[in-house]
Order: C-alpha cells, then sequence, then structure tokens
C-alpha cells in the first residue's frame, strides 16, 4: 500500500518527551468508584479500561460532551503491554510500563470499579460483581465491550507454581519479564560445560501480539550473542510457521538462523515441572515429548473473557460477534466492540485497537444522532502492526491488514517494512510509548491523522 504517515514530528516529540515521567501524565484529578445499586442508565457503557476501552471514552468524550458514560474496569492500574519485550531484554524500565487507571480516566466519565459479570443484551443490561457473591445491574443505550483476553495460565499444568522461578518465566506478565532480564544475564554469564537450554514457546492461536514469543527469543539471543555465551536455543510453537504473513518470513528465519536456534513447530506446551526443569509438549501428531531447560520462556493460551464467551454476544469461538468492517455486533445494533476480543481476524495488537476505536465511535455516534443525520459509516481495514525487535538496536516494523495485505506507513526509502531497520527501533523504543500515553489514550486523534477511519454512505458494501 502506499506509505501514509511520516515520524518527523512525532520522533522530534517523543526524543523530547521520552524521559517524562508517567506521573505527569496526571492531568485529570482521582476518579471514584460509583455506586450501581440503583441500576443507573448510561447512554454509553465502556467494558473495558484497556488500550481500546480508554481510547474510546476519550474520543467520545471530546466529540460528544453531554454523552453519560460509564467505564466498567475492576483494576486500578493500566500497563503498556507492548514495552514488556523490552523490559524482557533489558532496554527498557519497567516502571514506566502502567500508570494509575484514574489518571487515565477522561474527566466526566465515570468510573465504575467492579468487574462485568453477565452482559444481558435484550434488556440493554450489564451484571456487576458486588461484594459477598451478590450482584447488581447497569442499564445503557449503547454498549462497548473491549475487556481484552484472559491469559489462561491454567491451561499448563504445573505453570502456574512455578512462573517466575526454577528458570520459567514470561514477558506477558509484568513481574514475570523483569525475571526474564534476570534469566538472560545469567545465562549470559556461563561459560565452559553443558551449553545451558533455553526454550521459547507459541500456544496456538488466538493471542495478542503473535510476534512476541519470538521477539522474547532474539532479543535474548542477542544479548548472548554480544556476550559471547553459547545457549542452545529452541522455538516450540503450536502453529505450522514461523510468522503468518509470508513477506516477513525470509527476514525472520535469516535470524533464528544467525541464532542457531533449532524450531520446532506444531508443538504445544501442556506441563511445566519447574524444579526438574523439564517442559512437556503435545505434537500435531498427539505424541508427548519432553524437553529439559535452563529457561523456559512460556506464553500461555488465550481465550475471551468468561463474561464474553459464556454471553450471547459471542460466536462459537467465544469471542464478540461483529461485523468485521463497522464493528457493530452481528444481532444487537446497539452492541460494538474494539481490541483483542472481537472475533474480526485482524491481529490482536495494540495498532489494531488505536484504528478499531474511531471506527466505533463514529458509528456509535451516528447511532446516537438524529435519524436524518446519520448517512455514513466508518469502516475498518483490518490494519495491524508487530514491530519485530530482531536484536537490540533493529526491528522489523511488520504492518498488514486484511489477509496479510501489507500497509506500511512509512516509505520505503525511509523504513522498509519487511527489513531490520534502526529507524524502526527508535520508532518502536522511544516514539511509540510516548504515543500511547500522551496522543492514543487521550483521544487526541487530530495528531494521529492514520487512525482517521474511511467513511462511507450507510449501508454501502
Amino acid at each position: 500500500g502506499k506509505p501514509r504517515y511520516m515520524v518527523a514530528a512525532l520522533a522530534s516529540l517523543a526524543c523530547r518527551a521520552a524521559r517524562r515521567p508517567l506521573t505527569s501524565l496526571a492531568c485529570h484529578s482521582a476518579r471514584r468508584s460509583v455506586s450501581t445499586s440503583a441500576a443507573p442508565i448510561y447512554d454509553v457503557a465502556v467494558v473495558g479500561g484497556g488500550a481500546a476501552g480508554l481510547s474510546i471514552c476519550a474520543l467520545l468524550r471530546k466529540k460528544a460532551p453531554d454523552l453519560r458514560i460509564g467505564l466498567i474496569e475492576p483494576s486500578g492500574t493500566h500497563y503498556y503491554q507492548p514495552a514488556w519485550t523490552l523490559v524482557g531484554g533489558r532496554t527498557f524500565d519497567a516502571a514506566q510500563t502502567r500508570a494509575d487507571m484514574a489518571s487515565l480516566i477522561p474527566e466526566q466519565v465515570e468510573w465504575i470499579q467492579k468487574e462485568a459479570l453477565e452482559f444481558v443484551p435484550e434488556k440493554n443490561e450489564l451484571r456487576l460483581r458486588e461484594e459477598e457473591g451478590k450482584s447488581s445491574a447497569l442499564r445503557y443505550r449503547r454498549l462497548v465491550v473491549a475487556p481484552g483476553l484472559e491469559l489462561d495460565w491454567g491451561a499448563i499444568e504445573g505453570l502456574e507454581p512455578t512462573l517466575g522461578r526454577n528458570g520459567v518465566t514470561s514477558n506477558y506478565d509484568f513481574s514475570s519479564c523483569q525475571y526474564t532480564a534476570e534469566l538472560v544475564e545469567q545465562l549470559s554469564a556461563t561459560a565452559g560445560g553443558r551449553r545451558p537450554r533455553a526454550i521459547f514457546t507459541q500456544p496456538p492461536m488466538p493471542i495478542k501480539c503473535a510476534g512476541a514469543p519470538q521477539k522474547a527469543l532474539y532479543l535474548s539471543a542477542h544479548a548472548w550473542e554480544s556476550a559471547g555465551a553459547a545457549v542452545d536455543l529452541t522455538f516450540c510453537s503450536a502453529g505450522p510457521a514461523l510468522f503468518g504473513v509470508k513477506e516477513f518470513v525470509p527476514t525472520l528465519q535469516g535470524y533464528m538462523d544467525r541464532y542457531g536456534a533449532t524450531e520446532c513447530y506444531g508443538h504445544t506446551l501442556v506441563a511445566v515441572d519447574g524444579q526438574a526443569r523439564r517442559a512437556k509438549f503435545q505434537t500435531a501428531d498427539g505424541q508427548l515429548v519432553e524437553k529439559e531447560f535452563e529457561m523456559l520462556h512460556v506464553v500461555p493460551p488465550m481465550r475471551a473473557p468468561r463474561c464474553v464467551r459464556e454471553s450471547p454476544l459471542a460466536d462459537a469461538t467465544g469471542f464478540v460477534a461483529v461485523e468485521h468492517d463497522t464493528l457493530r455486533h452481528v444481532d444487537f445494533e446497539n452492541v460494538f466492540a474494539a481490541g483483542d476480543c472481537v472475533s474480526a481476524p485482524n491481529a490482536k495488537t495494540m495498532a489494531a485497537a488505536r484504528k478499531q476505536a474511531p471506527v466505533v465511535v463514529h458509528n456509535l455516534l451516528q447511532d446516537l444522532a438524529p435519524a436524518a443525520a446519520r448517512p455514513t459509516e466508518a469502516v475498518y481495514d483490518g490494519y495491524g502492526a508487530c514491530p519485530l525487535t530482531v536484536e537490540k538496536g533493529k526491528v522489523v516494523l511488520a504492518e498488514f491488514g486484511w489477509g496479510g495485505q501489507l500497509m506500511p506507513s512509512f516509505p520505503g526509502w525511509l523504513i522498509k517494512n519487511t527489513a531490520p531497520s534502526r529507524l524502526a527501533w527508535a520508532f518502536k523504543r522511544h516514539a511509540l510509548p510516548w504515543f500511547y500515553w500522551h496522543i492514543m489514550l487521550p483521544g487526541r486523534s487530530w495528531c494521529d491523522p492514520m487512525s482517521w477511519p474511511s467513511i462511507r454512505e450507510k449501508g454501502e458494501r
């Protein structure tokens, strides 16, 4: 596709703001949880305070300040998860990946700090968890479902008790990604004797940021290469191939070969014995295979949260059944979804949420407008991005849409998206975190023309 975006202004801003602490984000006063005992009615209820949910709240507040908006999110902390790979590679400060949820919620958005238990869309109602096993009701005119994915650590036998120790780690967990860095350093110091063994796993799809399992391998391997440490590397993936978009495979395969990694496809991690340092895999033909390790980087299987997958909103896979282009529910026209929980076959990444949020906001507000003034609808183009950290200082900026169609944001003379680039590393390491906290979450879409959706006549296909 034609390059659509230049980074000069953003990179300049990022360089000046990269060292600003997250406490500087607190441009709003602390929010209080509100009571739901009287079953209040909201113009818009947003379930989930992740990248998609917060962005949608911010955009709604800017475009329709008179709406009563409720954000249902039980956690008091928000995380910038794309940087956890960098934390594991000892190139990013873990503290800079988290912020108080209250500091990120727009003014006049009511924060309901409770867990969504049940969707009752035929009644335009949510059930929320209360104390002592009780629940309460919340009603809405429009609903946005954006609770993200659930990491199913318990699906791997023996994993939970040993995660974060015994050489078992994961960059998908805030505390464990720091342990990843410790393990890499420990293996870097190994000299003489038997080569230590490091295994990196990838579960069956769908998962969020499907490139992250191998990003962990690349950064670890580059650290060992730089230290002159000889480590036996194995990449065990449940899938059949290294990456789902063929144009990026040659470059990534080159790095696998450079680092001497053994690739085992059709291998799903099913059990871990941390004390014995053994991992058990099930192969595609049903056999069980055990492998020993000194370091095991685990990516758990993922699924939609229970409140979604067991609700009338879910399709057969457990994800919110939406029209892939408008992100409207296929059966309940006043329900929308965004982020990792949607059924659309796009890559589940922060970049996708960034493009989906304006689509949901446009289409939701068109619904709330007078009938004569709602002739258009916004369209999501399937965009997703995966900045693949193939070594410290270089990134392959993989950007693609429906069916793996390449969708580069930069001209090829600046960043060739199928090749490793130092500029792409600077973009990933410095510009994107700043952009996330200061542009995307606050809903400053005027600074991000790349996120503006395509608009078509309502009903046009």
